[in-house]
């Protein structure tokens, strides 16, 4: 059984379920963290992900009452069900809620993406990691940097550094030729790109949750020598509409949520790429796109080899100086795998099964 709910682990699962199609039975179940269609639906058409058997519909409320409720939810499938293992992605509330839920029935757990530390229990993901780490029985870490993270805790059994499922998906998505949903303004407008844009992607609370830190992002964005495309999340549509108006931003493109295959697109065509998405500094790094991360904490250590990933300040002085450096890209400089993760956690899973 396989838990996911929010974007980037439809993607990861993805992966996982084409390699495990024609060898074993999987059963999803779809917490409903991201319900939006273009959130969540369009991943599953695009990567062709199998419909989830269970769809719990969960979304919005306090991290408390969200997780509970999806305890409760994926506990009522897996009584169902019996599954030999339950697979968790990540770090969202859906991972802790399954891992949770699966461990009190005495079903193990495998985490795709174990170990990943940003070094602070005030970031709720980061809880979530921890946790879900603590009660696993299979550890899959993308790098052998993870699996020292988890031996620091004293998590040493039953580690694997198998790569990164981001990067399986990233490749599988690179080699097909599909007729894309185009990107639409909040007027559903089709996007028309321009020659050369920067791509800007940003929802993190810490970014979102006032004025301040998305006005120094986006006076940065405005400033630049071409223009931004925006996918704004819904929870931040009001406040960024709202700030380009007031403050005549004429430069930044506001656009719907788009799918992976979308956001493909506008990442490969970009100059330079700002987020404050763990997915999408990792995918920049797969694309050779410079990327300026704005958080306050190191997420993915590996991309940040020769400039090729900084982090910077809600600020913009700060995310302009970082934009105006160069990057050096070292072809040799593989850190993710080989695109393969998904068939390693599956014969690890298979050679682990109970009885």
């Amino acid at each position: 059984m396989t838990v996911a709910g929010a974007r980037p682990q439809f993607i990861k699962a993805a992966a996982f379920s084409r390699a495990a199609a024609e060898i074993h039975e999987e059963i999803l179940v779809h917490t409903g963290q991201h319900f939006d269609a273009n959130m969540s639906d369009i991943f599953f058409e695009e990567l062709k992900i199998p419909k989830p058997r269970y769809y719990l519909g969960i979304s919005g409320g306090t991290h408390g009452k969200m997780t509970g409720a999806m305890l409760a939810g994926i506990e009522q499938a897996l009584l169902a069900e019996k599954p030999d293992w339950c697979l968790v992605y990540g770090d969202t509330n859906s991972t802790l809620a399954g891992a949770l839920a699966a461990v009190k029935l005495n079903i193990p757990v495998a985490h795709a993406e174990a170990g990943v530390r940003m070094g602070t229990l005030s970031n709720p993901e980061e809880v979530n990691r921890v946790v879900t780490d603590h009660v696993s029985r299979l550890l899959f870490t993308p790098t052998d940097l993870e699996k020292g993270n988890l031996q620091k805790e004293g998590i040493g059994n039953n580690v694997y550094a198998v790569g990164n499922l981001m990067y399986d998906s990233y490749l599988y998505a690179d080699g097909l030729q599909t007729d894309l949903r185009p990107a639409v303004d909040f007027d559903n407008r089709p996007l028309v790109l321009p020659d050369r844009y920067y791509y800007l992607t940003c929802h993190r609370q810490e970014n979102t949750c006032s004025d301040k830190p998305l006005l120094e992002i986006f006076t940065a964005m405005n400033e630049l020598d071409a223009p931004t495309v925006y996918p704004v999340h819904p929870r931040n549509k009001e406040r960024a509409a709202r700030l380009c108006r007031e403050h005549g931003f004429h430069r930044i493109r506001l656009i719907q949520p788009v799918g992976y295959m979308e956001s493909l697109k506008l990442l490969k065509r970009c100059e330079k790429v700002v987020t404050d998405s763990g997915g999408l500094q990792c995918e920049a790094f797969f694309a050779g796109k410079q990327c300026v991360t704005v958080f306050d904490r190191v997420i993915w250590p590996q991309t940040m080899a020769a400039k090729r990933n900084q982090l910077a300040r809600a600020d913009a002085r700060d995310i302009l100086n970082k934009l105006a450096a160069s990057q050096k890209i070292d072809n040799t400089y593989q850190p993710f795998g080989d695109g393969h993760t998904a068939e390693r956690m599956i014969r690890i899973m298979e050679e682990n099964m109970e009885g």
